[in-house]
């Protein structure tokens, strides 16, 4: 499947209207939690892989492709892979949903079964 690009049909939408091209990409197993991990620094591939629960090296390098083909990360050898500025600020914007998702958390702790 090919890495998501505004303007071209992407699951969802023919058009590939840039928010469908973003949820295409970011919906890919183990996307979220590939930038999710990233968020303090670079990583090796190595443990990259040991933070993501030891997902299979295939996978992790497909969506490590698409996201640096999508501009989200790069890799420097001998230092690993980063998030870019662009990576960053999708951070910055996922923010307040991390947030909301630790509030919920409560909410549902509070809740009897």
């Amino acid at each position: 499947m090919p890495t998501p690009r505004p303007g071209a049909p992407v699951r969802g939408s023919r058009t590939g209207r840039p928010i469908m091209a973003a949820l295409d990409l970011l919906g890919r197993r183990w996307a979220l939690r590939i930038l999710w991990e990233l968020r303090h620094g670079a990583q090796s591939f190595r443990a990259l892989r040991a933070a993501c629960d030891e997902l299979s090296p295939t996978v992790l390098n497909q969506r490590l492709a698409e996201l640096r083909d999508s501009g989200l990360v790069a890799h420097e050898p001998g230092a690993g892979y980063s998030l870019t500025s662009a990576g960053e600020s999708l951070g910055q914007a996922l923010a307040p949903l991390s947030d909301w998702a630790e509030r919920w958390a409560r909410r549902a702790e509070r809740r009897p079964p």
